[in-house]
């Protein structure tokens, strides 16, 4: 059973080791030109940033929707889910639910953009923000649906394009053969956007240069400079802290209690497939691996692994949403931003859903992170905060999202198909 979103030959290909090595000389490179160049050097490379942001903004509304009315599909007849649909539901979003508020409480508590931006934001991004510092329980609601789908599009209005992707997706699959043409048409518009992404990536070395280059530029260069890596050494901490303690701790209680496996075991069974998410950034590419882990070195019965693993690929990204919800805060933080308990409701909200809608293959996070800070209006300008460091953090990320496959196939087993261990 694959996903109809997912073609692991084609769009969901690993990134190939020379353009791993080119996007680390992209923020070197960008680095020692910000450092040493200044405000001259900004001017002069920060367009091609600028660039590669717009071009990430074109892809995010059609990717995402495409996307997650695949995604919905694999699922089949959302009538007739029964046990086996309702425990991988109640997991996917119990999990990533759980992983986005450890990522709050932490990057709240930590504060680790408090002083690692340029301050207040320009007055535009400002108009933006204005309104949205804070939301009440009817705009909330109501930030659900939006009279016109094609203006919620094509103003990003991300939540609206979510939900109806998910219902529209949902009564794709109760049509029986009558959706197959539409079913296939969406799936190929998804392949085809993951291949645009896939080219994208080839110049993510040049833009991420650009972005690091006009941010350090900026700053004025210098001792300004290495002060701006001190800072995001610290949200790289909190990240990866958090990362540590879901897939450390969380999950592995999870799979204690509701799996009765025991969590060493079952993570040493899992070892090439979490080493493979991490050298490759995808955990599509890395589902081989990973149903093999599963159902071979750790006895998981392949229905459970077979159902639950090539969904998890598109719909169950726990690192994901973790991560896009500390980098949206921190964003709020560096620009001075104080989000109040509703706008903070809503990045939970909008990460947990841009992470269901996350494409499983390298950088996906880039476009998604999107989503989150256009839905209470942050300036995506921020971005260049945190993109020297995200092909790190990407790695990281990924082998949660693997390891939360894993963890999750085992819960199926016992939970729905009633398998002892």
């Amino acid at each position: 059973m694959t996903s109809p979103g997912v073609a692991p030959d084609e769009a969901a290909r690993p990134a190939p080791p020379l353009l791993l090595w080119l996007i680390v000389a992209g923020a070197l490179l960008g680095a020692l030109l910000g450092a040493f160049g200044g405000k001259p050097a900004s001017n002069a490379f920060g367009w091609v940033g600028d660039l590669f942001l717009d071009a990430l903004r074109m892809l995010v509304v059609p990717l995402v929707m495409a996307s997650l009315i695949c995604g919905i599909a694999a699922i089949g007849d959302v009538r007739g889910l029964g046990r086996a649909g309702l425990v991988a539901v109640v997991y996917f979003v119990g999990t990533m639910l759980v992983a986005v508020t450890l990522g709050l409480l932490l990057v709240t508590v930590i504060r680790p953009g408090e002083g690692a931006g340029p301050g207040a934001l320009t007055p535009e991004a400002a108009a933006r923000f204005q309104g949205k510092s804070d939301v009440g329980l009817s705009d909330f609601a109501r930030s659900f649906v939006h009279p016109s789908l094609l203006d919620a599009m094509a103003r990003s209005l991300i939540l609206p394009c979510i939900v109806f992707a998910l219902v529209f997706g949902a009564a794709l699959t109760t049509l029986g053969a009558r959706a197959r043409p539409a079913l296939d048409f969406f799936s190929a518009i998804n392949d085809g956007l993951l291949r645009v992404v896939s080219w994208l990536m080839w110049l993510a070395p040049a833009g991420i240069l650009g972005l690091v280059a006009g941010r350090i530029g900026a700053t004025g260069g210098g001792a300004a400079a290495m002060e701006e890596f001190r800072r995001i050494g610290a949200y790289m901490l909190v990240v990866i802290l958090g990362l540590a303690l879901h897939g450390g701790i969380v999950l592995p209680l999870l799979l204690k209690v509701l799996g009765r496996r025991a969590p060493l075991a079952y993570a040493r069974g899992m070892l090439p497939a979490l080493l493979t998410a991490f050298s490759t950034a995808s955990s599509s590419a890395t589902l081989p691996v990973t149903l093999e882990c599963i159902s071979e070195r750790n006895g998981v019965s392949r229905k459970a692994a077979g159902f639950l693993a090539p969904l998890g690929t598109t719909l169950n990204m726990n690192g994901t949403a973790l991560y896009e919800a500390v980098a949206a805060v921190f964003i709020a933080q560096a620009h001075g931003i104080d989000l109040g308990p509703g706008s903070l409701v809503v990045v939970a909200l909008t990460a947990t859903l841009a992470a269901i809608g996350a494409a499983g293959i390298p950088e996906a996070g880039l476009v998604t992170m999107v989503l989150v800070l256009n839905a209470v209006g942050l300036p995506l300008e921020g971005m260049g905060l945190i993109l020297a460091v995200d092909w790190f953090l990407d790695r990281c990320r990924t082998t949660v999202n693997v390891w939360d496959d894993a963890v999750g196939a085992a819960i199926l087993e016992r939970r729905a198909f009633g398998a002892e261990p």
